[in-house]
């Protein structure tokens, strides 16, 4: 499935798999199914983030359960070295960060493998950072919390990057889909959504929930409604 293209006041929510139960993975995504289209998932190498979490073998049993976008987030040092695994297993899209280096190279490879291409900014990386590649990518992640483990605070300070991001890809006609990841739940969707958000990660607010298909489209309503509003 390939990254969709959001019309203007569209937005989607995301869900984490850092938050669900890694015991019963297929039944968590099945979950919230009827409430998206679109899982996050989160690979980290222990290296980039101090954290380990799942590889292609787990992105190739996950895809044999379900035929929802698999956005890979890969929080790693060398995933030039895993891409084109990570397509063999079924992965839709791989997200890059920007802070390893080597970011064109890795954009062309990923697209050469006919993977969607994200490209992350950690909070205290600058916009400058990412803005010579917006026009090469199809989603810009700006992370609002330090990656590496879930059920973090929320960082207010990513606000104004966000809203940065947004006025450029207006400005540049570009239909990137412009992401937040790190303690989004209805509150923070809503305040991301009016900076200029239109993707929503969210891991503990949805599996956390006792139903978690309702808190995803609460999430997605609460962005939806922002919008509206203006």
């Amino acid at each position: 499935m390939p990254l969709p293209v959001l019309e203007p006041g569209e937005v989607r929510v995301a869900p984490s798999l850092l938050s669900a139960d890694f015991g019963s993975l297929a039944e968590s995504i099945g979950e919230v199914a009827t409430a998206t289209d679109w899982m996050h998932v989160d690979v980290m190498d222990g290296h980039f983030v101090p954290n380990l979490t799942i590889g292609p073998p787990v992105v190739r049993s996950l895809r044999k359960h379900t035929g929802m976008l698999l956005d890979c987030h890969l929080m790693m040092t060398n995933p030039g070295d895993y891409l084109e695994d990570f397509k063999e297993a079924g992965a839709d899209s791989a997200t890059i960060h920007v802070e390893i280096g080597g970011t064109a190279e890795l954009v062309h490879q990923a697209r050469e493998l006919g993977l969607g291409v994200g490209l992350a900014a950690n909070p205290d990386t600058a916009f400058e950072a990412v803005e010579p590649f917006l026009d090469s990518i199809d989603l810009l992640l700006l992370m609002t919390v330090f990656p590496g483990f879930g059920g973090q605070r929320f960082m207010a300070g990513v606000l104004p990057k966000i809203a940065t991001a947004r006025k450029a890809l207006d400005r540049l006609g570009l239909k990137v889909a412009l992401q937040v990841d790190g303690g989004i739940d209805e509150e923070t969707a809503t305040e991301t959504a009016r900076a200029g958000a239109r993707v929503f990660v969210a891991g503990s607010a949805v599996f956390g929930a006792e139903r978690p298909w309702e808190a995803a489209r609460r999430i997605q309503n609460a962005a939806s409604a922002a919008l509206a509003r203006g």
